[in-house]
């Protein structure tokens, strides 16, 4: 069983206007994250991934976000791991969240 929550394009944006705290955190990698990301989305990689999980407050929401939803998966369980308590992964990724915006 995954400790992780599958979520919905339908459902982040509902969170996103409902919950001010949400962090999104987006693993793709730097140029794609530089073309667009979603609002507020933190870049998460190899290089700040501890100093994010000391920063962050691990009792809010956090979403991760890859290209398509596949990626997110492996590190919204490990984010889990580390001790973050409500942790979703984005069905369809930022691909999906930008066809849902366009």
């Amino acid at each position: 069983m995954s400790a992780f929550t599958h979520l919905s394009i339908n459902q982040l944006i509902q969170m996103h206007e409902s919950q001010p705290e949400l962090q999104i955190v987006d693993i793709r990698d730097p140029a794609s994250f530089e073309a667009g990301h979603i609002q507020g989305a933190t870049h998460l990689n190899n290089e700040n991934l501890a100093h994010f999980i000391a920063d962050a407050d691990m009792d809010k929401p956090l979403v991760v976000v890859c290209y398509h939803g596949m990626s997110s998966q492996n590190a919204a369980q490990y984010l889990h791991e580390q001790g973050f308590d409500q942790v979703y992964s984005l069905d369809g990724g930022y691909s999906a969240w930008h066809e849902a915006h366009a």
